[in-house]
């Protein structure tokens, strides 16, 4: 089970990359949650954790590609 920020931050990511075709950038992510740098750099951890998002280069946000975009069931 995804925490709210996680699952927030998933919405936001799969959004974009469908809409814009594109990954918002760490500053957006940073406007559209109201959260720290360092909040949203945790939580993409752990949505790469939870098998989510790959995220090759922690660099850049732009860099994520979503493996699974909704929160699974159970």
């Amino acid at each position: 089970m995804l925490a709210d920020i996680e699952r927030k931050i998933l919405r936001i990511l799969y959004n974009y990359s469908s809409g814009r075709r594109r990954m918002p950038s760490m500053h957006e992510l940073m406007i559209k949650t109201g959260k720290s740098k360092q909040h949203i750099m945790q939580s993409l951890i752990q949505l790469e954790k939870q098998s989510y998002i790959l995220w090759e280069d922690r660099r850049h946000v732009e860099s994520i590609r979503i493996l699974q975009g909704w929160e699974r069931e159970g």
